[in-house]
């Protein structure tokens, strides 16, 4: 690997974010003997993220406006603490083009994209336009400046069904209707202006052909001011509930090498004429024939980039940092090769049998992970779960040899780590990993509503609950054991052999 003998200007960097994310952050400034600041709420002193960094700023009470979203106070906070950078991590301003410009009035540096490339590829519209032109293949639909009931529905009669109708802005699937019937559009699309306007404040939107069991693909980019683009490779994240991840993996097992090449030549091909900075997302839909499509850019870390780091071996918040302090990539693409096989399951305070609900809650008992298991956190033993922030506990990752190891070697890490004391989508987690489909990689963004019959809660009947009460027995009453799958004769080591 190759290294800038130039050094680092950065010293101090306030970590604008909150739980499993800012610990993580501030792991990655330690080791670059960097000091850091946290933030945290009148109401999180107790948790993790509150005391991981050098320095710890309360934010006091109140909304998010009032703390988080905060950007005049947080530049103040920068000011007070004489601050060179800010890390936002993901979510919350790290793709604020606002914040990115206030930032740089001030002469702070932001680890992070320019306000353009945030702005440019933030707008679906936008991006999809730019990307026609750069020859990136992009989803078949109509993206016009007439937003007229009857302008759209004529663009709609031509692309057919099934269409999907998409807001311009935002994410996480607000704004977006299926139309299987033309008869059902205008209701749909009244539907989707109104969710988009209320979210996001714009009810713009852009029609595609749906694409019925697509893969969900994206490629890790990083850009540095020196000329520099370059890919590490893919993740797939077709996992999903409410278009939500829950469980990534790299390398994906539908990619062969020229599929992969295809792919990570164009996303290197994106960051370079955007003239981007920094860690980066290019997100494709996969079809079942191997066609694939660009759907948008995420300029930000991503919340699944441990998986990237396992099968790469490199540390992407550590090259954030040293591309924002001005420093070149610290590898060249040739040395960069995929080994092995990464997973990342998300575990949420939520209820997978009641419609994923929300849940809240003190945690009893998290558990510890299993020898060679990465887990990132913001959350011990007796803190207190609520409704205030997303609902993410945690991020598991393992990373074996082979596909086959990893999902094995997964189910035994979630056993480990029950997160007592809270109702969690641990189980469910378990179950999604033990399908059929799933071992076979059969995956595509529908799989948990294709299979949600089969990844239902089994109840147990009277000689299984006898079995689970022997095995947390003979397993010493220990908290690591999955009664779903719970099997006494498995527990006596040495037993079947």
């Amino acid at each position: 690997m190759t290294t800038d003998s130039k050094e680092l200007k950065i010293k101090r960097i306030l970590i604008a974010n909150r739980g499993e994310i800012a610990c993580r952050v501030a792991r990655s400034c330690r080791s670059l003997g960097i000091e850091s600041i946290t933030l945290f709420t009148e109401k999180e002193k107790e948790l993790p993220h509150a005391s991981v960094g050098d320095f710890g700023f309360n934010l006091g009470e109140g909304s998010l406006a009032e703390t988080y979203l905060n950007i005049s106070k947080i530049i103040e906070i920068c000011k007070e603490k004489k601050v060179d950078a800010v890390h936002p991590g993901y979510g919350f301003l790290s793709e604020n083009s606002v914040f990115a410009n206030e930032l740089e009035k001030n002469g702070i540096v932001l680890i992070g994209p320019s306000a353009h490339s945030m702005e440019l590829m933030g707008d679906k519209k936008a991006s999809k336009i730019s990307m026609e032109k750069l020859g990136v293949p992009v989803i078949p639909g109509y993206h016009g400046e007439d937003q007229s009931h009857a302008g759209l529905k004529k663009e709609a009669s031509k692309i057919g069904t099934p269409l999907l109708i998409k807001a311009t802005a935002g994410g996480g699937g607000k704004g977006m209707r299926v139309v299987h019937d033309l008869n059902e559009f205008d209701s749909s699309l009244d539907s989707a202006k109104r969710e988009a306007l209320n979210a996001f404040g714009n009810d713009q939107v852009l029609l595609e052909k749906y694409i019925v069991n697509p893969r969900h693909i994206e490629v890790q980019v990083l850009s540095d001011s020196h000329g520099n683009h370059f890919h590490l490779f893919e993740r797939e994240c077709s996992i999903q509930r409410r278009h939500q991840k829950i469980i990534e993996e790299s390398p994906s097992s539908a990619l062969d090498d020229k599929l992969r090449k295809a792919m990570t030549e164009d996303a290197t091909k994106i960051s370079k004429h955007i003239n981007y900075l920094g860690a980066g997302t290019i997100e494709y839909i996969l079809d079942e024939d191997g066609s694939y499509y660009f759907l948008e850019m995420n300029t930000r870390l991503q919340v699944e980039h441990p998986i990237t780091e396992a099968v790469t071996g490199i540390d992407l918040v550590k090259e954030q940092i040293r591309i924002a302090g001005g420093q070149k990539i610290s590898f060249k693409q040739e040395e960069l090769q995929q080994t092995g096989h990464s997973l990342e399951v998300r575990l949420y305070a939520e209820d997978p049998d009641n419609g994923f609900l929300p849940s809240i809650g003190d945690i009893n008992y998290r558990g510890i992970p299993s020898h060679g298991v990465r887990l990132d956190t913001g959350y011990n033993d007796g803190n207190k779960v609520t409704i205030d922030y997303d609902p993410m506990l945690a991020k598991v990752i393992v990373h074996k040899a082979t596909r086959e190891e990893s999902i094995r070697e997964m189910s035994y890490a979630l056993n480990s780590i029950p997160f007592l004391g809270i109702k969690t989508n641990r189980e469910y987690l378990m179950r999604v990993l033990d399908h059929t489909e799933f071992k076979k990689g059969v995956t595509f963004t529908h799989f948990v509503n294709t299979y949600e019959d089969d990844l239902k809660k089994v109840e147990l009947n009277s000689t299984q609950k006898a079995k689970a009460i022997a095995t947390y027995l003979l397993n010493g009453g220990k908290h690591d054991f999955n009664v779903e799958q719970a099997d006494a004769w498995s527990q006596l080591s040495g037993f079947r052999n």
